[in-house]
């Protein structure tokens, strides 16, 4: 490690070594200022070798340094001149997650500067406190045009931020990287709320609503869903979608990488059923685990491979990764039942949860493979392989009869 690596990672220690809240936020406020820095400066693989040397030795230091890094690349303070004199200001990166489906392409891309406006007044008017400035990126990004690393986050972030605090129109990327085409994606719009030093950002932190927070967070979503989500239909033709909750960036991000996994089952669902002219119950779904050759059996994924019930050729496949805590075995309940009588049950595993899905699609006859597998994909496509019922990796095809149409998978 560098000078600057082994000071961050040291940093990390410190604080989940704390002893109490002071000194933790000591410790925490040492290791933003240097994070803070780096970022600044672009120094993401000073970053990544500290990560990398504490994921081998201290997983505990590795999630302070992950949340830390997060934490400085989607949020700041900063101060706003103003009358003469400095103004405090927070500023928090928001992510705005759109579930899509469809059977034809979901769009991505510059947004009409009409379009922008009324997003932007449904969101501060629904969701946002009073008192707090927003920048909407003009863009609705696919996962492959958000920033790829807390550096290029961290910039996203100021830029937004300076647009805020201006009350100037973003402009829109010269041109976003081309987006692969799925039958189910998530899409994004990005934005910075701006709040005085301490304040409240989103409605639900208001004073007013501290005793029932949780039905203010709940309000909120029903709002913005029924008034953003006529506008974002224009914005996605030929799609149906859900908006969900905006949040924090990451935070966002990672609840709609999980959100789009059953969306991803039931349109696949919906795609076959419609370009083979069959039912549901003409297919039939195996589920195979997937991880890693060098993971000691540990399943990072499962793919989930579709046949006719009448034969035993792969026509589709959908992945389903696993993500933070997930595991085969499940997790544990967690919430208000979390160590109740819930502890008494085994926990939902994500096979428990792809079959519950696959019934609701109408899917019935599934075959869930006992053995492992290593993350194998087409040398040609790169598209990855799937198990067919007998338990062969094969490259799932649409029947050669079947119309053309869009056949990527998730």
């Amino acid at each position: 490690m560098s000078a600057d690596s082994q000071r961050i990672a040291t940093l990390a220690q410190a604080v989940g070594q704390s002893a109490s809240r002071l000194e933790e936020r000591s410790w925490e406020h040492a290791l933003d200022a240097q994070l803070t820095r780096l970022l600044k400066t672009g120094h993401q693989d000073t970053v990544d070798t500290a990560l990398n040397g504490l994921f081998a030795v201290d997983l505990n230091a590795y999630d302070v340094l992950m949340d830390g890094v997060e934490a400085v690349s989607e949020s700041a303070t900063i101060a706003v001149e103003t009358d003469g004199a400095p103004v405090q200001y927070d500023v928090l990166l928001v992510a705005a997650p759109i579930l899509a489906w469809t059977r034809f392409a979901i769009a991505s891309g510059p947004i009409p500067a009409d379009v922008l406006n009324t997003l932007s007044a449904h969101f501060s008017a629904h969701l946002l406190a009073d008192g707090t400035k927003l920048a909407m990126a003009s863009n609705l990004f696919s996962i492959d045009q958000l920033p790829r690393t807390h550096a290029e986050t961290y910039a996203k972030m100021h830029k937004l931020a300076q647009a805020a605090v201006k009350g100037v129109a973003v402009k829109s990327d010269v041109k976003p990287p081309e987006t692969a085409p799925f039958l189910a994606d998530t899409r994004y719009l990005i934005a910075v709320v701006v709040a005085p030093a301490g304040g409240p950002m989103f409605r639900w932190q208001m004073p007013a609503a501290h005793l029932h927070q949780a039905d203010e967070r709940r309000n909120a979503l029903e709002a913005w869903r029924t008034q953003a989500t006529p506008t974002v239909t224009r914005l996605l033709p030929g799609c149906g979608i859900e908006l969900l909750l905006p949040e924090a960036y990451y935070m966002a991000c990672r609840e709609a990488d999980k959100l789009i996994r059953p969306v991803s089952i039931r349109a696949a669902v919906h795609y076959l059923t419609h370009t083979l002219a069959c039912e549901p119950a003409d297919l039939r779904a195996v589920i195979a685990g997937f991880g890693e050759e060098s993971a000691d059996g540990q399943i990072d994924e499962y793919r989930v491979a579709f046949t006719r019930r009448s034969d035993s050729d792969v026509i589709y496949g959908v992945v389903w990764p696993l993500y933070g805590q997930e595991d085969e075995e499940g997790t544990p309940p967690e919430g208000p039942l979390a160590g109740g009588m819930s502890a008494l049950l085994p926990p939902r595993t994500p096979v428990d949860e792809i079959v519950e899905h696959l019934n609701a699609a109408g899917v019935n006859v599934i075959k869930k493979l006992g053995e492992s597998y290593v993350m194998e994909y087409c040398d040609d496509c790169g598209a990855p392989l799937f198990a067919d019922p007998t338990g062969e990796l094969v490259h799932a095809e649409m029947p050669e009869d079947a119309p053309a149409g869009t056949e990527h998978f998730h």
